[in-house]
């Protein structure tokens, strides 16, 4: 029997059906399900798969579950699922890059409209009573730069919206070719203090990995222009929240949108709460119900691929580099 555990409270329907039609049970889970309490589950349903939605995929997790033979995310970050206890085991991560795209690349952009236009801060306004149009001065972003951390998928359909709006875009990404960039139309600059330095308006499109952790520190965030914008809508490990904080309240940045943080939820009392200039949203950028669709399809369909024998393409299998050194590996991939 064929056993998926959705680390959630749901996947599309067309996803449901999908794993009915090739013989497979998914059990779903409540929203950020703590570690024992996922341990509990796998062991006790004997979980042939993984479908990681909310809460992270633990290397005790992993141990738990005898019987696992794939852990597919429902999108295209896996910085929550350990990767290499995975791949000691054999077991290949799956992701769908690309899935989510167009809905997270549209949250970027809307969040760059809200923070320079400071929707925000004039809806409050207006439910407070105040009519703050005397005084008021807004700013274009036709004509402003914008610079991407990272050239994959998102950050190439962010980078067509932005163009709509008549934003100078470049990007940085060392381990993206030349063509990946000329074919989107957008400026290479292959030193990240320069991107920055040329960039009234920043957006993170990059994975969260040791060396990208707190990429965003205090001495990065000095090198933006005064009054630039950063938008995050990938991992909220990327930046030293407390550094941002200060460099918007201390005037260095205009504004800011986040839609990730380093602690997920995060604390009740965090300091971003009481900092209107932050724009702030519960990790939903790719949450659309055309994304979830193609999302929640194409990792169950990859997660059962694995488990029936059926190959996948390379560049899905996330830890397939660890795998190869842990061989042999698993089947299918």
């Amino acid at each position: 029997m064929t056993t998926i555990i959705v680390t959630g409270p749901r996947l599309d329907a067309t996803a449901v059906a999908l794993a009915e039609e090739r013989g497979a049970t998914l059990v779903f889970m409540p929203p950020y399900a703590d570690e024992a309490k996922l341990i509990q589950t796998v062991r006790d349903a004997g979980a042939t798969a993984i479908l990681s939605r909310m809460g992270r995929v633990t290397a005790a997790v992993i141990e738990a579950a005898p019987d696992l033979r794939v852990i597919a995310k429902h999108g295209a970050g896996v910085d929550n699922i350990d990767l290499a206890a995975a791949a000691e085991r054999g077991i290949p991560v799956l992701s769908v890059p690309g899935g989510n795209a167009v809905s997270v690349a549209e949250h970027t952009m809307a969040s760059v409209l809200a923070v320079t236009k400071q929707l925000g801060s004039l809806d409050a306004g207006m439910r407070a009573g105040r009519w703050e149009k005397p005084g008021f001065l807004g700013r274009e972003i036709a004509g402003l730069r914008m610079g991407l951390v990272g050239i994959g998928a998102i950050a190439r359909a962010t980078a067509r919206m932005a163009q709509g709006f008549g934003l100078r875009v470049s990007a940085y990404d060392p381990h993206a070719p030349d063509s990946v960039f000329e074919q989107a139309g957008v400026a290479r600059v292959t030193d990240l203090d320069a991107l920055l330095a040329g960039s009234d308006i920043v957006s993170l499109h990059c994975p969260l990995t040791a060396e990208t952790r707190n990429l965003l520190d205090a001495r990065r965030l000095a090198v933006l222009p005064q009054g630039a914008v950063v938008v995050n809508t990938a991992r909220g490990g990327l930046i030293d929240e407390a550094a941002l904080l200060d460099a918007v309240r201390s005037g260095h940045l205009s504004g800011a949108a986040l839609d990730s943080f380093a602690v997920e939820p995060p604390p009740a009392d965090h300091a971003f709460f009481g900092e209107p200039r932050i724009l702030l949203s519960p990790h939903v950028a790719g949450v659309t119900a055309e994304a979830g669709a193609r999302v929640a399809r194409a990792a169950v369909e990859g997660a059962l691929d694995i488990i029936q024998g059926r190959p996948v393409p390379p560049e899905r299998v996330a830890n397939r580099h660890l795998l190869a050194q842990n061989a042999p590996a698993a089947e299918g991939v």
